[in-house]
């Protein structure tokens, strides 16, 4: 038996798949590169500090987030304009034209 793939390793009978971890690298580009910024301009980091600039009704929930709400410990994402979040033990998404950097 022999092994075709490029990513392959034959043991005895059996055909070994390897994976490369192009996705993985390709990810870690994305995010060093990736630039987010709040409703002011500046720009966010994971773990920074946010306040809400408007009063914002929650999809799918019955919470609401009153203007002026401090948000602690964000994360970005792999989209630009969102950042996730814990509110109240909740995880959201948040666009980040709502919210500044405390």
């Amino acid at each position: 038996m022999i092994c075709e793939d490029d990513h392959t390793n034959q043991n005895d009978y059996l055909c070994i798949s390897f994976v490369a971890p192009a996705a993985d690298i390709y990810l870690n580009i994305i995010m060093e590169e990736l630039v987010v910024k709040d409703s002011n301009g500046a720009i966010l980091n994971d773990g920074d500090n946010v306040v809400l600039t408007k009063s914002l009704k929650v999809k799918g929930s019955s919470l609401n987030l009153k203007q002026g709400t401090m948000i602690k410990k964000i994360r970005l994402t792999s989209n630009d304009e969102e950042i996730d979040c814990k509110v109240n033990g909740t995880s959201i998404v948040l666009k980040t034209c709502f919210v500044k950097k405390a």
